[in-house]
């Protein structure tokens, strides 16, 4: 089966990029107006009658998204040497920011603030080319809010809860009534209406999204622990191995109630005025937003609630979690993240390239991008990026391969030949590729081997061009591997 993927441009003409933001003030005292009380559109629940909701204008009006699009720590390296992890590219078309900001609007959501810092170059040129105000309706907009420094605050962000509070003279400009905190290098599909009407029922301070996904793991966000009513009692980084199961404890009540811990997802709705008012008056200094900020929410006796989320998800917190996302993506029953879904489009920049070009190549499950040739080559359960060119006789299996920024001209490569470098862009003639992660603009010579033969679990090899993780080989971007190379 072959999966030819198409990239979803957003729904509208492109005319003009959107600025990058830089910091406007910086005054972590300075007054903030409050937000207009306003009326409209009334959120409907099962079970309660439309007058005994509270009534709030539609989400884009109520609601803006902030989107973090990268992380001083990152378990993706070496794909975050030269990028972001928001911007690394997943399912052959798109980047994994696209994921969360298609959420966004798929949720109606679309006032969107992307905070950047590391590597973020490529990832703050992607969202200023991709997302247009044109494309969000009348009031919409993805806005870069880059990291910069002032007389005041001579750092970079500190954490999460830092970044925003630098920001939130800019986040007052719109009189919304709720934020919506995500992290911009996830992997899943969600409704954020359905989240964002739960906290709004249960009439909380701050809402946590959990997944039972991470209930064994060593989850990146930590762990809720939570009662029947979905109240967040505490927050852990890790757990106990007697915390892994369900306990019972005793209520206010007498009455017994399960409590378990599930593990954060990293997304949070919050009050607007509850956020301005833990970041600038209880908890001015604090720099992490879970265990800084909403554990203090909690333990001042705040409303935090839970939010269960059933669905695919996945932290692209590891390569094995990267590498096995993209594979599973290729496999017609699998339970991953589905890119083909009409209902809830996944949008990311239009490229305008050409159809793929096929010449006696043999490909079964896999994922091809935009404006790929293929020459008589084999391809079986891997995803190929955009331009990727594979010469005669090569074999891909179980890879995935993220493409090129450029096609090479036949000029180009003589006059690269000429200087003692005749390996092109692609792959070359007889080369084999099984379990590896190709970056962009690789160069990957004839008959070479990528298999990882000795399976070495560990190793790293950058001044060869590639290292290991997890015992996946991972190719560096613009890496040149030489004729004959076994990796």
């Amino acid at each position: 089966m072959v999966l030819l993927q198409l990239s979803q441009p957003i729904p509208a003409v492109l005319k003009t990029e959107i600025p990058i933001r830089r910091l406007a003030c910086r005054s972590r005292g300075q007054m903030l107006k409050k937000p207009s009380s306003s009326t409209g559109l009334c959120m409907s629940n099962a079970g309660k009658s439309e007058s005994q909701l509270p009534l709030y204008p539609p989400l884009d009006k109520s609601v803006a998204a902030v989107v973090f699009g990268d992380g001083s720590e990152s378990g993706l390296y070496p794909l975050t040497k030269r990028r972001s992890e928001g911007a690394i590219p997943i399912g052959a078309n798109y980047r994994l920011i696209d994921i969360v900001v298609s959420n966004c609007i798929n949720s109606n959501i679309t006032k969107i603030y992307a905070l950047t810092q590391l590597n973020s170059t490529s990832l703050n040129s992607h969202l200023a080319r991709a997302y247009s105000s044109n494309g969000l309706g009348k009031d919409g907009f993805v806005e870069v809010l880059a990291a910069d420094q002032s007389y005041e605050d001579q750092d970079w962000f500190q954490g999460s809860a830092d970044a925003i509070r630098r920001f939130l003279c800019i986040l007052d400009e719109h009189p919304v009534t709720e934020f919506l905190v995500l992290p911009g290098h996830h992997l899943y599909r969600m409704d954020y209406q359905k989240l964002i009407q739960a906290h709004r029922n249960n009439n909380a301070d701050i809402t946590i999204a959990v997944s039972c996904a991470t209930r064994n793991q060593n989850a990146r966000y930590g762990f809720a622990k939570v009662d029947s009513q979905n109240q967040v009692l505490e927050l852990k980084e890790k757990l106990e191995a007697m915390e892994q199961k369900p306990m019972k404890v005793k209520s206010s009540s007498k009455l017994k109630q399960d409590v378990h811990y599930l593990g954060s997802m990293g997304i949070y709705v919050i009050k607007r005025d509850v956020m301005m008012k833990l970041l600038t008056e209880y908890f001015p200094k604090a720099n992490d937003f879970l265990s800084e900020v909403i554990a203090g929410a909690i333990s001042m006796g705040m409303k935090v609630q839970s939010y269960t989320y059933d669905g695919y998800w996945e932290d692209m917190g590891s390569i094995e979690a990267f590498y096995q996302a993209n594979i599973e993506s290729t496999r017609k029953n699998s339970s991953a993240i589905n890119f083909y879904d009409r209902h809830t489009p996944l949008y990311t920049l239009p490229r305008y390239l050409p159809p793929t070009m096929v010449s006696d190549a043999v490909i079964t499950e896999s994922v091809i991008g935009d404006g790929c040739i293929f020459d008589r080559c084999k391809i079986d359960g891997s995803v190929i990026g955009m331009r990727t060119r594979i010469r005669d006789g090569a074999v891909v299996e179980d890879s995935v391969v993220m493409g090129s920024d450029i096609y090479q001209a036949d000029d180009v490569q003589s006059r690269m030949a000429e200087h003692g470098n005749d390996i092109p862009i692609g792959l070359g003639e007889q080369s084999y590729i099984r379990k590896a992660i190709i970056d962009k603009n690789a160069r990957i010579g004839k008959n070479v081997r990528i298999m990882n033969a000795d399976c070495v679990k560990e190793g790293s090899r950058e001044d060869y061009g590639y290292i290991i993780s997890g015992g996946i080989v991972i190719v560096l971007r613009n890496a040149v591997i030489p004729d004959g190379s076994i990796l």
